[in-house]
């Protein structure tokens, strides 16, 4: 009797065993994380940390995003229950390959939505959009079930909002060029070109140019309006509130050029900022110059200054004083970064050539290498639509779009070509 208890035993812990193993190789996608409207920046009110909710217009729709790693089956299913007024119908669809779905508030929801056939590695596109509806608005969804054999692989997507995440997953991971620079230099100038490929200037993105330790400096698209030559530099008092900074660790503006806007920044470390507006063209290529030198006294002035080729001529950006410092400009990076989450489904691209340094004995020195790395949103795996590389003899980063050939973190990357020494006349610089 013993024996067959244990053997009872035995085969209901492998039947839980077995059920579990089959439940792991469903994952839950939530919306708020993972998908975009085709409405972005309108699309605030229909798309928030809770899914799809008060979604009223026929004509807008959604996408949501997750990356298999091995071909099968996709079997899509809403296990929580929608929230649905009235009757109404949506179309789900992977690969122009539509599934039908009806909803109804006096009927329970049976779950499935439909199963695909997934040919090949990568992301998956899976779109949601309005057929018909009897009541004001369409279902709300929180989350998707997905299922099949495509996803027993490593499937990438925004797991969930700890650390917030779903505002940076879908913002899109920031990809970074680290640059290789000799050592024991006392790099007093830095000097970096950027070139955004015509239709890459998406709204959101950073192009930034001139990292440095202390601070960045580079170009932004802020709006359909409005765009900036942004230079920043970090109080040396860690916080994210400006206001917290004590006057012996406040930076200092010692002074700007024309039209440049100054006041403090915060929320990723906090410090000085400054900014031009000014109408950049994607397909052009803009300078940006950066000097930095210790004083006597444990501060060390940063100064800014920004070359377009519509004016040609270098327009002082600003200048200002780190207090509690004291170092020549070091840890020389570029990076490219999406700042609106609702801009993330989109892909952006920027190439950056011909970075010297000038040390305080006016030697010019050419960097020529740099390693490629991501954020964390790239090294969870969260978002793996990120890429570094050579195009044409310059370093470029693209990021965002869910695009499927990735580069993979940490590589170093080398140009070949001889880039052309900055001519400068630093005494005659506003």
């Amino acid at each position: 009797m013993k024996s067959l208890k244990l053997v009872t035993l035995i085969v209901l812990s492998a039947i839980g065993l077995c059920g579990y193993a089959q439940n792991q190789t469903n994952i839950t996608l939530p919306l708020g994380g993972n998908a975009y409207s085709s409405l972005h920046q309108d699309s605030e009110r229909t798309l928030s940390n809770r899914g799809i909710v008060n979604w009223t217009n026929p004509k807008e729709y959604f996408t949501a995003y997750f990356r298999v790693a091995k071909p099968g089956t996709v079997i899509v299913s809403i296990n929580d229950k929608p929230v649905v007024d009235g009757q109404s119908t949506l179309e789900f669809s992977i690969n122009n390959q539509p599934q039908k779905v009806s909803f109804d508030e006096s009927k329970a929801f049976e779950g499935k939505i439909g199963e695909w056939t997934i040919k090949d590695t990568g992301y998956v596109a899976l779109t949601i959009k309005g057929v018909s509806k009897s009541a004001n608005k369409f279902p709300s969804i929180a989350n998707l079930t997905i299922g099949g054999s495509a996803i027993e692989g490593k499937t990438a997507y925004v797991k969930n909002n700890e650390g917030n995440f779903f505002h940076w997953g879908r913002r899109g991971p920031s990809v970074h060029l680290n640059y290789l620079q000799p050592e024991n230099v006392n790099a007093e100038w830095y000097y970096n070109e950027v070139t955004v490929p015509k239709g890459e200037d998406i709204l959101g993105s950073y192009f930034m140019a001139n990292g440095f330790g202390e601070g960045y400096f580079g170009m932004q698209v802020n709006s359909p309006t409005e765009r900036h030559i942004l230079f920043s530099v970090w109080s040396p008092f860690n916080t994210d509130d400006p206001k917290s900074i004590p006057d012996s660790h406040k930076i200092k503006m010692l002074k700007k050029g024309e039209n440049v806007h100054t006041g403090e920044f915060g929320n990723e470390g906090a410090g000085g900022q400054s900014y031009l507006n000014y109408m950049w063209k994607a397909g052009n290529t803009y300078k940006f110059l950066l000097h930095g030198t210790p004083g006597k006294d444990s501060t060390t002035t940063y100064t800014a200054y920004f070359f377009a080729p519509e004016t040609n001529k270098w327009q002082l950006i600003a200048s200002f004083t780190r207090p509690q410092t004291k170092t020549y400009l070091k840890r020389f990076h570029s990076f490219l970064e999406n700042f609106s989450p609702v801009q993330g489904d989109l892909s952006r691209k920027v190439l950056f050539n011909n970075q010297w340094i000038c040390d305080n004995k006016g030697v010019w020195t050419e960097l020529k290498s740099a390693r490629f790395t991501t954020d964390n949103t790239g090294m969870k795996g969260y978002r793996m639509d990120y890429q570094g590389g050579i195009d044409k003899g310059a370093f470029y980063l693209k990021n965002g779009g869910f695009f499927n050939d990735y580069t993979s973190p940490r590589k170093v990357l080398n140009r070949t070509t001889e880039g052309k020494r900055p001519e400068i006349d630093f005494s005659k610089l506003p």
